[in-house]
């Protein structure tokens, strides 16, 4: 396998990945978040509008040994599931107990995980993965739903061990 090179976007002039850190909200929860791609590293890197600077910073990862889930080789439920673990797409409270059955259902257990790799999401994932819930929409035109963002793939560093072989 080797070595991956990987770019973060932030506002931050240096960053330091560092185990522990990040936002249980974002898509695959807490974590350090990366992408393949320099374009979608430097939109990260603009994100917020009351910053004038942002930096994007380049990592290589020894992914040796390392243990990585991929959703794009997975069910695009599954992948789905683990949005609505970490993300809240309605404040219902049918849409909590459904999603809660859609996540027993159709999750993956993540923790033998040290690095999750999958599409980003944003706010229209959500509104569909609402609807989904809802039996809104059908499963048959799902994947052609979810696949017409374009918004990239990202990698996320879950475990120390991946933190570790980060550089």
């Amino acid at each position: 396998m080797g070595k991956i090179v990987l770019y973060h976007g932030t506002a931050d002039k240096a960053i330091i990945p560092t185990y522990g850190l990040g936002n249980d909200k974002h898509d695959y929860g807490r974590g350090f978040y990366l992408t393949e791609s320099i374009e979608l590293a430097k939109e990260w890197a603009i994100c917020r509008p009351d910053e004038i600077n942002g930096w994007v910073h380049k990592f290589e990862i020894d992914i040796n040994e390392l243990h990585i889930l991929d959703f794009q080789e997975k069910d695009i439920l599954s992948w789905l599931a683990e949005l609505m673990k970490h993300r809240d797409a309605a404040d219902s409270k049918r849409y909590r107990m459904l999603a809660k059955q859609f996540i027993g259902k159709y999750g993956i257990n993540t923790d033998g995980y040290d690095i999750i790799k999958g599409w980003r999401a944003n706010a229209s994932y959500f509104y569909i993965a609402k609807e989904f819930v809802r039996d809104n929409i059908d499963l048959d035109i799902l994947p052609e739903l979810l696949s017409l963002g374009g918004l990239g793939i990202q990698y996320c560093l879950k475990s120390e061990r991946a933190f570790f072989k980060a550089s």
